[in-house]
């Protein structure tokens, strides 16, 4: 006789029992399926999962402990990795601690436990022990740390663009080396400011494009035009010439005086087009980092030198996907080790 059907997408206890009896009068898979109104990948996966082995190593399917099984597995939430192990959880929190994303967590835990599975996590499973309401395996707080600083996910907004204001003749990024472009050689460096509150304030930011290596610009008397190709002039000085290629920025007016840079460092200077950020992508990335350290609508005349210093030596202690999870500091070191020899 033909089992009544149940509309739920997991199999009932009736069903089990009729699959118990009719594998016992040696009916196909595809029969019982049929039989049941199921796939016959269904059934064949439930007999493989739920049966019984007893102590002379032979199979059987038991129904009543084939439902007792599936009822085991069942119950939401389940226990996460995360909250399971708290070796795995002290080394995630640490790190979210020191401003790490979620993905570098991940691949740095490859490295530090090659051999060790119970280390392994995805950055999606951090993630959702982040957000998830009702886990608790990592402290709400933690989400403070993550670049973004959200307590929940959210659609990622409209870029923002800057309108162009410098207009005095300018070398653009078309006449750029193409060394530069396909960052073979380092060097070339791209180049930015982040404002503070009502632009009143600000902190120019450098990326190296080989080995996304930053340094920041102090600027404790503004960033007008006059003012800021010092203090740029002075921090680009402290790069031996070999890293002194090139540099590439926007049209902001703070460069005004790249003329004065160029002379004082040699150093020329590469305008991108107008509204084009990408650009000098690894500086946009690098800038949106550094809002962790220097969180917008702040007055960032408030951070000494001492301040930028510390959050660019962090910055470039964190490892880098992009630089196979090396870190910058890690790549230009080899770089600079090279070109000794």
């Amino acid at each position: 006789m033909r089992a009544a059907s149940s509309p739920s997408r997991y199999l009932s206890e009736p069903e089990r029992i009729h699959i118990a009896d009719r594998l016992r009068e040696k009916a196909t898979i595809r029969a019982i399926a049929a039989e049941l109104g199921r796939s016959p990948s269904t059934i064949s996966r439930e007999i493989r999962r739920n049966r019984t082995v007893d102590p002379r190593g032979q199979r059987h399917y038991r129904p009543y402990a084939a439902q007792a099984r599936a009822d085991a597995r069942r119950p939401r939430p389940k226990p996460g990795k995360i909250g399971q192990c708290p070796r795995l959880r002290d080394y995630i929190q640490e790190r979210l601690e020191r401003r790490w994303s979620p993905e570098q967590i991940a691949h740095q835990l490859r490295r530090d436990f090659p051999d060790d599975p119970e280390m392994r996590v995805t950055h999606e499973t951090i993630y959702q022990a982040l957000y998830v309401q009702g886990r608790g395996e990592l402290r709400r707080e933690l989400t403070k740390a993550l670049r973004t600083g959200r307590a929940r996910r959210r659609p990622q907004r409209q870029a923002y663009k800057r309108q162009p204001r410098f207009t005095t003749p300018m070398v653009m990024i078309s006449d750029r080396p193409a060394e530069a472009a396909d960052r073979a050689v380092p060097g070339h460096w791209e180049g930015d400011c982040i404002v503070g509150t009502n632009h009143g304030s600000a902190i120019g930011t450098l990326v190296e494009r080989t080995t996304r290596f930053t340094m920041l610009v102090h600027l404790p008397n503004g960033h007008r035009a006059e003012h800021f190709h010092q203090a740029l002039t002075a921090t680009i000085s402290e790069l031996p010439p070999h890293l002194r290629r090139s540099l590439t920025w926007d049209q902001g007016n703070e460069m005004a005086g790249h003329h004065l840079f160029s002379t004082a460092t040699d150093m020329p200077v590469y305008f991108c087009n107008p509204a084009s950020p990408w650009q000098r992508g690894s500086n946009e990335n690098t800038n949106g980092l550094l809002r962790q350290y220097f969180p917008k609508g702040t007055d960032l005349s408030r951070y000494s030198r001492e301040d930028l210093d510390a959050a660019a030596a962090e910055l470039n202690s964190r490892p880098r996907k992009t630089l196979g999870w090396e870190t910058p500091a890690e790549r230009l070191s080899k770089l600079l080790a090279t070109t000794r020899q």
